[in-house]
């Protein structure tokens, strides 16, 4: 009897043991092939049947499925740290980071078109260099430093304002308004500051460049919208590029990737940069050379239920090398700049 008992105990513990699993699929690191991994069930999102990044014969597409009445973040924040040698070997190393944090309300939604306000709720900027640190927030008192009240004021007219934005359900920004109320809130601003008016308008037109619909639509479709239109299979890679300057001579390019569906989120990673480039100027003896390169890598997830970014960390790489030589010697100064680039940082 006390073996039965043993046994049943041991059995009882057995099973007490056992958690239900789920499955989700994703690509092997290793192999670059699409496995299916269980995990513990009780650490699965639950995906509604309508969920807004959904697999339809084996193809997952990106819609939205937002709720009227709530809110979306959509906080970007970007890391730069630079390091610069002379051709003494001299190192100089700076910081700096710069934080804009907003939200997406939705207000209304007709068919497939939302009616949303855009809250701008916050800027910050700081740079670090050689033991020093300043730093402008909207969030703190205004600097004491003269230089650095004008930048203060602009971002403390800029933030505690809304936006109206029309985006359909396929994330195409359809409209985004009110910007005109927001450029004089920023001219009335600096007038205690900036006491004359060209001098005003000079200001807020620079500003105009940088925020405006055509740069917001821009940004917001990049930032919400990932998966081609047609939809891609777990381990599909596709690629997009952009203007790196201002004549379109240099791209960039970036190659993604769909990781892995499961658990409520959607993951994409991301690669790609600029290729090694080379210019090389002559006058007389002297040559001047000029090398750059850009590469990126991260991961971008999505909520598979919205539809909208979970959060986004890309590392990028930039390295430039500049070069005067006389054929018998040459001097080179070198800048490698480190960055991230993060979207709803906080966010898991």
């Amino acid at each position: 009897m006390k073996n039965i008992a043993a046994l049943a105990l041991i059995s009882i513990a057995v099973v007490s043991c056992k958690k239900e699993t789920a499955t989700i699929t994703k690509v092997d690191p290793k192999t670059g092939k699409t496995i299916t991994v269980e995990v513990p069930a009780d650490s699965v999102k639950e995906v509604k049947a309508d969920a807004a990044i959904k697999d339809s014969l084996g193809f997952f597409k990106q819609t939205f499925k937002l709720e009227k009445g709530k809110t979306y973040p959509l906080t970007t924040y970007q890391r730069d740290t630079k390091t610069m040698t002379d051709p003494q070997g001299q190192t100089m190393n700076g910081t700096s980071e710069s934080t804009d944090e907003m939200s997406f309300t939705v207000n209304d939604i007709k068919g497939n078109i939302y009616d949303m306000t855009i809250n701008l709720i916050g800027k910050r900027n700081s740079q670090s260099a050689q033991g020093k640190t300043i730093v402008v927030d909207t969030k703190l008192p205004i600097p004491k430093e003269d230089d650095l009240k004008m930048l203060w004021n602009v971002n403390k007219a800029l933030t505690g304002n809304k936006l109206n934005m029309k985006m359909d359900n396929k994330g195409n920004v359809i409209s985004i308004t009110g910007f005109d109320a927001v450029y004089t809130k920023i001219s009335n601003a600096l007038k205690n500051i900036v006491k004359d008016a060209n001098q005003r308008e000079s200001v807020v037109a620079s500003l105009k460049e940088s925020f405006n619909e055509k740069v917001l639509k821009d940004q917001f479709e990049k930032n919400l919208s990932i998966l081609p239109k047609k939809g891609a299979k777990i381990g599909d890679k596709w690629s997009t590029s952009e203007n790196a300057d201002a004549n379109g001579k240099i791209k960039v390019t970036s190659n993604y990737t769909l990781k892995s569906a499961g658990n409520g989120i959607v993951e994409i990673s991301i690669a790609g940069g600029i290729p090694k480039k080379e210019e090389k100027k002559s006058q007389g003896a002297m040559t001047h050379s000029m090398s750059s390169e850009l590469s990126q890598n991260g991961t971008i997830k999505f909520d598979q239920n919205t539809g909208w970014i979970n959060n986004q960390n890309i590392s990028v790489k930039t390295t430039q090398v500049e070069t005067i030589s006389d054929g018998k010697q040459s001097q080179s100064m070198k800048s490698v700049s480190n960055s991230s680039v993060m979207v709803n940082p906080s966010s898991k």
